[in-house]
């Protein structure tokens, strides 16, 4: 199997990438990083630049088709872009690739063994737009955690761009997120998108709400 760690991970949390590795090989797989392979093209293509994330997740395409096997992918959306929309957007190019792509959750998560250590009362799940929505992916993550409190399926604001374009309206869909944490009692917000996740701890920060946000490849490592 091949990972993409993608590009925010890569170059803002590698210690998520790193993570992914050992939750992985920890379960006995051969685990091998796409070497070559920068960006989905996602940013981009939801700003309607086509021919620029045709430029960037071409590259992408072209590095992971010198891999064989699931190409594992630690984000719903980038999983998202990939698997739904590289196809339209890169044509037959894009096919081959875009069906072998799983996201993490959803590879660990899929089979009946799974061994999952209970994440406890403290620990509430984020789920994320793209990967809710778009992959139908909500029961895996919460199979891998053991179980964990319930938040509404509300977005956290980010978005992208919707968070540069619209701040306020993003702080306060973050705002409200967190305050659901908090009812809740939680004191660990896990996800399965970095993106959603570096919004959601950086407001948490900014309100001084000390709560502990990880992405589920950090859970799975440690534990």
């Amino acid at each position: 199997m091949v990972v993409f760690p993608t590009c925010l991970v890569e170059l803002v949390a590698p210690a998520v990438g790193q993570a992914v590795v050992r939750a992985l090989e920890a379960r006995g797989y051969t685990v091998t990083v796409g070497r070559g392979a920068t960006c989905c093209g996602q940013p981009a293509w939801n700003a309607g630049y086509v021919k620029d994330a045709r430029r960037v997740a071409r590259r992408t395409a072209k590095a992971l088709d010198r891999t064989t096997g699931p190409v594992v992918v630690p984000s719903g959306s980038c999983a998202a872009m990939m698997h739904e929309y590289w196809p339209e957007l890169l044509g037959e190019s894009g096919v081959g690739v875009a069906s072998r792509v799983v996201e993490f959750s959803a590879f660990l998560g899929a089979g009946a063994d799974v061994q999952a250590r209970p994440a406890g009362d403290g620990v509430a799940y984020h789920d994320s737009c793209h990967m809710l929505r778009s992959l139908g992916i909500k029961e895996e993550p919460r199979r891998l955690l053991g179980g964990t409190a319930e938040l509404s399926e509300r977005c956290c604001g980010f978005g992208g761009t919707f968070s540069v374009k619209l701040p306020e309206v993003s702080t306060a869909m973050a705002d409200e997120k967190l305050d659901e944490v908090v009812a809740a009692g939680c004191d660990t917000l896990v996800g399965c998108d970095l993106s959603c996740l570096m919004h959601l701890d950086g407001r948490a920060r900014r309100r001084g709400l000390g709560l502990t946000v990880r992405h589920l490849a950090e859970v799975l490592a440690d534990g």
